[in-house]
């Protein structure tokens, strides 16, 4: 056996077989196996969902072997990758190629099927979450059958598959819809967070991808816009010194100092709080599009993180706000706002409605749960949904009444996976016991 356990630390497994296939053949014949033995087998990627979504008990398919693009239509600009694919390493054959994805997320450690299955998203009030820039799946059946789905080919399949949570097949390759490389202009400043928060609704409508980062304790929130440089300019991106200093030394050096300081010693959060709220800096520069979207997370922590009504989201700050001075133990980490357009996922935390996205997090090793359980308890209010990778105590009852799917989505899973095959005790506890 060989322990597993994810990057925050909140999950881990002593998995009883780990396979490691090179092929859709070899992933089918695994499933096969496992499903003949009456065992179960859950998918691996990076281990970056704070859940247990991908413990795996008695078996489980490491795909970290199956990597690389497969398939190129220069034409359309659409890209078949094996599932196994980092989006760090996705991104960089796509540069090659002259192609980017429109809009991704600010981590690229998970991979391809982790990230979709998850509903990993990035921001942009216009912009859906990564699920909905795929054009079609492949995927692996409990039966061992090797299907293919897309909005004209088992679309029932590909509306649940999307943000599948690993309950549905083992995903072998993801045909995404890219677009032509571009770059981004950054701006990224100190905001005062009454000046932020009155005029949200105007800046995530004037930027192509708009969010900002409360720390709690202080009076300023980082201000993040970022807009496609016009066709033709060039990009003017940090000089690698400038990057190493503010995204290294301090944001993850300086930052990550504070928070063990603040770990050792809980008097001194407050205080602390307030000077990184006040030392925050201003830069702007503009650089491929990737390179703008991503940021190097090296201070660990955990997170939990709801999808909102758009126009729910002002009363959720403000009630979180009131929150955190009450709280027994401080929080060390700052507060992150999102926003996306809806989607017809069935799964999806966007379904069906213009999303805004609010993350708390907490340095690890700090006490957290009176935290996350207070927001999730104002969240809850409002129908807040959990992002699949992210801590959340909710269960299926919960989950059907903020799902209007919900349904829709156990019954494929279900015909897809009579005896549970894919399923764990996280599996289990969100979409409810097998009949």
């Amino acid at each position: 056996m060989s322990r597993w356990q994810n990057w925050a630390g909140t999950a881990s497994a002593d998995p009883q077989r780990i396979h490691t296939p090179r092929s859709a053949a070899e992933i089918a014949e695994v499933v096969t196996r496992v499903a003949v033995h009456g065992r179960r087998v859950r998918a691996w990627g990076s281990g970056h969902s704070f859940t247990p979504i991908a413990v795996a008990d008695s078996d489980a398919i490491d795909l970290r072997g199956w990597t690389g693009i497969a398939a190129v239509d220069a034409g359309s600009h659409r890209v078949t990758v094996r599932s196994g694919t980092t989006i760090r390493q996705l991104n960089a054959e796509l540069d090659g190629l002259g192609l980017a994805l429109t809009n991704l997320g600010d981590i690229d450690a998970q991979t391809i099927a982790g990230a979709v299955s998850t509903g990993t998203h990035g921001t942009g009030a216009r912009l859906g979450g990564l699920a909905t820039q795929i054009v079609q799946l492949e995927l692996v059946l409990a039966d061992g059958s090797v299907v293919t789905c897309s909005a004209d080919r088992q679309p029932d399949l590909f509306a649940a598959a999307r943000v599948g949570l690993g309950a549905v097949g083992v995903i072998t390759h993801v045909t995404l819809q890219c677009e032509p490389a571009f770059a981004l202009a950054a701006q990224e400043r100190p905001e005062p967070l009454e000046q932020v928060l009155e005029g949200f609704d105007t800046f995530a409508a004037e930027n192509d991808h708009f969010e900002f980062y409360w720390f709690p304790y202080g009076k300023n929130a980082l201000v993040k816009r970022n807009n496609r440089l016009p066709a033709g300019e060039t990009p003017r991106p940090l000089s690698r010194a400038r990057e190493f200093f503010d995204y290294e030394i301090m944001e993850n050096i300086a930052f990550g100092t504070l928070c063990r300081i603040g770990r050792a010693v809980p008097r001194l959060v407050q205080p602390l709080g307030r000077f990184a709220s006040a030392a925050l800096s201003a830069r702007e520069y503009s650089d491929t599009s990737h390179r703008v979207f991503v940021t190097h997370r090296g201070v660990r922590f955990v997170e939990s993180e709801y999808a909102v009504p758009r126009e729910s989201l002002h009363e959720v700050l403000c009630e979180l706000r009131a929150l955190v001075p009450r709280l027994e133990n401080p929080v060390a980490f700052p507060v992150e706002v999102r926003v996306a357009a809806a989607d017809d996922i069935w799964m999806s935390t966007a379904q069906g409605r213009d999303s805004a996205y609010i993350a708390v997090h907490q340095f690890v090793g700090m006490p957290y749960r009176e935290y996350f359980a207070g927001f999730e308890s104002i969240v809850g209010a409002v129908g807040g949904r959990p992002h699949w990778g992210k801590m959340h105590t909710l269960d299926a009852a919960a989950l059907r009444e903020r799902y209007p799917h919900f349904d829709d989505f156990v019954k494929v899973a279900q015909r897809c996976d009579p005896a549970g095959v894919f399923r764990n005790s996280y599996v289990d506890r969100v979409l409810g016991p097998l009949p």
